[in-house]
């Protein structure tokens, strides 16, 4: 007999019903995550027209409660958060790469399921302007006009010597920079840097350069043929056509031989850039090219092989400086500011001289020399103290403060060589008695009678530097009356203004006008001067 199990009705709904709840909150429960992650908060930093980025929000209950912005190396950018709006409180370079933190608090439903705050992060970059052309074929008359990648908001332009800066309400793309007048169709160029945000830092200015059309204007000069050209600047040169059609793949030659270095930093441009003291003081430089091309220069264009230009000198106030640290003149002289001398730093003082104070450097200089001095004129001291440095260089002597003085000067300056030779001064009486005093760093080193010129012929006063330094010699010219004479055997003899010299003489007596013009000393007295009158030496004549 089989007995069967009696299942109750009672009972098998109870089971279908929990198991109907359990897949209900299942189901409820998916729907809710579902709806939280669906959403939930989203916050998104995109580029702005005006401002650093825009922040969006979309989703449910949600809000920004924190933004941080940062280089790339680590530095802090303040901004400020307007109307969903992020603005920098401080200038941003151009394309400078920045990151983004946005903190965002969520509400309290889908905080207790996903967090009450998140953090994202964004990559911005602030917008660069990059010039299309630099190199434009301008119309006969008429605005020059620069094309932007994108718009910019501020343009700066350096012109000849001026800047102006052009600021846009509404950006712009195209910005006109210069103008080809009617009837005189030049060449032109402009230092140009744009930002396309009013908050950006301008970048480095870029050089652009017009040609008018049709005029056969083909190349531009910086500085200018025939302006001055300051020792350490570099000569730009830009062409109208590339390089390699105009110069054939290789660089012009310059001249006179100039240290320094030719290169392309674009297809249309080549730079010369001097080293160690630049072009020379004041000489001529010229650049010389494989044809004639036309060149604009002060309103007018010339058709040029060769462009040249003018080295200004250096001053007389910065030969002096120099002069007197090397131990040439009777002064010393001390800068304002110490700072490390450098081949660029000379050349560029030679020409604007720093700031600094003369001192003599003895007591007791005589009077007679230190009315001769100037601190920022030429005078006789200069001249001697020239001379003298020619003299030791084996330069021509002739007072002449050209390049090849200034070459030697610098080089000296710059290795720290000092004249020992100490500074000698002669000054003669030619009232009787007459005599000749040496003075030599500060001390009287000899006073001894001597003759100078007969009325016939007098020893001229003034004052005058030594330029032929020999030990012994032959002296020859003509005797007021016409008659020659011919001495030979001459000693110690130091020519100082024309044919008069300082030398030794046989005389019966010493004190009185007797010589043709010449100062003359007994041999001893002359054998002791001569060592202290080397060329350079001044020697005043004075009653």
């Amino acid at each position: 007999m089989v007995i069967q199990p009696v299942v109750r009705p009672q009972r098998r709904r109870s089971i279908r019903r929990v198991a109907l709840w359990v897949a209900g909150l299942a189901i409820l429960a998916c729907a809710v995550g579902a709806g939280v992650v669906l959403l939930r908060p989203q916050v998104n930093v995109s580029p702005d027209s005006e401002a650093l980025g825009h922040i969006s929000l979309s989703g449910l209950e949600g809000r920004v409660v924190a933004v941080s912005v940062q280089r790339v190396d680590g530095g802090t950018v303040p901004v400020a958060l307007r109307s969903g709006k992020l603005w920098p409180r401080k200038p941003i370079p151009v394309s400078e790469r920045l990151v983004v933190r946005v903190t965002l608090r969520r509400s309290t439903w889908a905080g207790w399921l996903l967090g009450r705050t998140a953090t994202k992060t964004f990559a911005l970059q602030a917008p660069v302007a990059h010039l299309r052309r630099r190199w434009l074929l301008a119309p006969r008359s008429g605005p020059v006009t620069l094309a932007f990648s994108s718009p910019v908001r501020e343009v700066r332009i350096r012109q000849g010597g001026r800047t102006r800066t052009l600021r846009f309400a509404t950006p712009h793309s195209r910005v006109v920079v210069g103008r080809v007048a009617p009837g005189r169709p030049r060449a032109g160029s402009a230092m140009v840097s744009a930002v396309p945000r009013s908050w950006e830092t301008m970048p480095l200015p870029l050089r652009v350069n017009w040609f008018p059309a049709g005029n056969g204007i083909q190349a531009l000069a910086e500085p200018s043929p025939g302006e001055p050209l300051p020792p350490e600047q570099p000569i730009t040169i830009t062409f109208a056509k590339p390089i390699r059609q105009v110069l054939g793949g290789r660089f012009p030659t310059i001249g006179p031989n100039v240290h320094g270095s030719w290169e392309a930093p674009d297809a249309h441009t080549i730079v010369f850039r001097p080293a160690r003291f630049g072009y020379p003081l004041g000489g001529h430089v010229g650049v010389h090219l494989p044809e004639k091309l036309r060149f604009a220069a002060q309103a007018r264009t010339h058709t040029l092989r060769t462009v040249a230009w003018n080295v200004p000198a250096g001053s007389i106030l910065r030969l002096h400086q120099l002069l007197a640290r090397a131990g040439y003149l009777p002064l010393a002289w001390q800068p304002a500011t110490d700072s490390p001398a450098t081949a660029r730093s000379e050349a560029a003082a030679a020409i604007d001289p720093p700031a600094g104070r003369f001192t003599w450097r003895y007591p007791n200089t005589p009077r007679e020399l230190s009315a001769l001095w100037k601190p920022a004129k030429w005078n006789e001291i200069t001249r001697g103290a020239v001379m003298m440095f020619e003299d030791t260089h084996g330069l021509d002597v002739d007072g002449f403060v050209g390049p090849k003085v200034w070459n030697a000067l610098l080089t000296d300056t710059l290795a720290g060589r000092l004249h020992g030779g100490g500074y000698s001064y002669v000054y003669v009486h030619r009232n009787v008695p007459q005599s000749l005093k040496l003075w030599h760093n500060g001390k009287v080193i000899l006073t001894s009678p001597g003759n100078t010129g007969v009325p016939a012929a007098p020893t001229q006063l003034g004052t005058f530097p030594v330029f032929e330094h020999i030990p012994i010699g032959t002296m020859s010219g003509t005797n007021p009356d016409g008659t020659h004479y011919h001495d030979p055997g001459i000693r110690y003899i130091s020519y100082f203004n024309h044919g008069d010299a300082i030398h030794a003489f046989t005389r019966a007596s010493f004190g009185t006008p007797q010589s043709l013009g010449c100062v003359e000393l007994p041999l001893a007295a002359a054998a002791t001067v001569w060592p202290y009158t080397p060329i350079g030496t001044l020697v005043t004549i004075e009653n």
